[in-house]
């Protein structure tokens, strides 16, 4: 029996609930519809919470709900502190929040606070002329004298990141979509602003933060050109290589000293609420600096969301130990939150090219790396990419680089509860996204029968982390590669396990560290010593060890 979730007050006590935690990514409009129109809602969530509650994850990460005009599917937000029809009301939130905490379950919600929807009653005022209240809560800039843009910043979705707005006879930035403006963060009123609508959401008793685009918030006040980025040093983890947004070096345009001010106040309101905050980290060349500087000390975030396992190439043993060394170098007093795949990647299923065995590894390895984790909706089930033909598509971002880049939509198909009809127990209706076929067979009804289905594998392996301190919060000796053998030691107090990962599908032999070692998660498929005394991994085997 899953005991209740302590009040917001009890909460303040147990500050670092999110340390080590594993947290459940949920995309609304895929994950459950309850009224019949296609499109997952928040009372769909609470109907499946009991399920989430099953795999044993500490929170659920919501992606946005609000009032959007949904030119990109929520992250284009028109209102801040209301639902948008299309997933219920506020009064569903609050089921939501009830229903999570009966469960033992944080509520942690998508708050995209680096730009708004065009269609914000905060733009149109600010569009409408130079004198007006809101005329610098935006991002403004007069034309150069030839007329064109005053910089060369990109957009993300391609193109220059400068629209011009006949109104004001300016350009306005925006990092996304041209319908999605940047707010002026150099503006003290906007961040008044930002942090009334965090204690909006708190009072309705949220638990924390996913913060889109954190390293966003702030832009040069200069407008100063960003410089060319040598084609050496250009890579796809937060663009595909298509997009010339790759070709700048933004040292401008984001990732500012000044936003670390605003994050400190943003800590200093949720902290009253025992509430956290992982802030997703957009940086292709200094991700793991910019997390270390935001999650330094414990007065500005707790986490960040590292990207470094999102990349396109399946992670080697000397990848792995590269990333996390890195992590050890430059954000030594910070905390990761890592993931493998998330709503705007390709399912590491398929991004990786993974056997069901690989599967079972990278997911026993996330649950045993320093850090908090995150799992997006479906992986629990191993459900590869969907393939969504042309006219089916709905990523804006997808249908402009078609089709070598094929867009999100692939990752973002509804989740499949039962095999017994064509939408998978998603909806009565046509779904907005089509339900791949192939995905069917791979259910949570289907896998929940299946005593080695991979379903299970991820509620024994949370399980795991759980019971062993030193995996959830412990610290590491040091991540280390030995061919294709990544191996380290995590240690809480009196308790340290050895953990060693073969990351191939070829044999490998190890000599054990030192010392008096008992083999644990044989639930997991740990392997045991041999009688030489080495330790034998055959492909994709994993050996947990406690120290006696």
């Amino acid at each position: 029996m899953t005991t209740a979730l302590a009040t917001n007050t009890d909460a303040a006590t147990q500050k670092d609930w999110w340390r080590g935690a594993v947290i459940y990514q949920i995309y609304p409009r895929s994950f459950q519809d309850s009224n019949g129109d296609g499109i997952g809602d928040l009372l769909g969530i609470v109907q499946r919470l009991p399920y989430i509650a099953s795999l044993g994850v500490d929170a659920i990460w919501i992606s946005p709900f609000f009032m959007s005009p949904m030119k990109d599917f929520g992250y284009d937000v028109s209102d801040y502190c209301d639902v948008d029809p299309m997933f219920g009301s506020l009064a569903d939130f609050d089921a939501v929040v009830e229903t999570a905490h009966k469960f033992g379950i944080r509520v942690m919600i998508d708050l995209v606070l680096s730009h708004t929807s065009d269609q914000h009653s905060w733009f149109a005022e600010s569009r409408s002329n130079r004198t007006n209240d809101k005329s610098d809560w935006y991002v403004w800039s007069d034309p150069k004298p030839d007329g064109t843009p005053p910089n060369n910043w990109l957009s993300i979705f391609g193109g220059s990141a400068w629209q011009w707005d006949a109104r004001r006879e300016q350009y306005y930035m925006h990092n996304f979509l041209v319908s999605q403006p940047d707010l002026n963060f150099h503006a003290p009123a906007v961040q008044d602003a930002l942090l009334d609508v965090a204690r909006f959401w708190l009072n309705r008793g949220c638990d924390g933060f996913r913060l889109d685009t954190i390293n966003f918030y702030t832009h040069d006040a200069q407008l100063r050109d960003n410089p060319a980025l040598p084609p050496e040093k250009r890579n796809a983890t937060i663009a595909p290589s298509v997009n010339p947004y790759n070709h700048q070096e933004h040292l401008y345009s984001k990732n500012q000293p000044e936003n670390i001010d605003f994050l400190r106040k943003l800590r200093a309101v949720m902290e009253p609420y025992g509430a956290a905050a992982v802030g997703e980290v957009g940086d292709a060349q200094l991700g793991l600096e910019i997390m270390g500087q935001y999650t330094a000390g414990d007065d500005l975030m707790q986490m960040c969301y590292a990207f470094e396992f999102l990349a396109k190439d399946q992670p080697t043993a000397a990848r792995i130990t590269q990333v996390m060394n890195k992590v050890d170098e430059v954000a030594s007093d910070g905390w990761a939150c890592w993931a493998f795949s998330n709503h705007d990647v390709i399912r590491h299923a398929s991004r990786w090219d993974l056997t069901p065995a690989a599967q079972r590894m990278f997911a026993t390895l996330i649950m045993c790396l320093r850090g908090s984790v995150c799992i997006y909706q479906g992986e629990e089930l191993g459900l590869p990419e969907a393939d969504v033909a042309f006219e089916d598509l709905q990523d804006p971002y997808g249908i402009e680089f078609w089709p070598e880049f094929k867009g999100r939509d692939g990752c973002r198909t509804p989740m499949v509860w039962e095999s017994s009809n064509q939408n998978g127990g998603f909806s009565a209706a046509k779904p907005w996204l089509p339900v791949a076929s192939e995905h069917l067979h791979m259910s949570a009804a289907a896998q929940e029968d299946e005593p080695g289905a991979l379903l299970h594998h991820y509620r024994k392996a949370i399980a795991f982390r759980h019971a062993h301190h030193a995996l959830s919060i412990g610290s590491h000796d040091g991540v280390k590669a030995a061919g294709d053998v990544v191996y380290f030691a995590r240690t809480a107090g009196k308790q340290t396990i050895f953990c060693a990962f073969n990351v191939s599908e070829t044999p490998s032999d190890f000599d054990l560290p030192e010392g008096n070692w008992t083999p644990i998660g044989a639930e997991l498929g740990s392997a045991h010593t041999s009688a030489d005394g080495r330790l034998h991994l055959g492909p994709w085997q994993v050996f947990l060890a406690l120290k006696s």
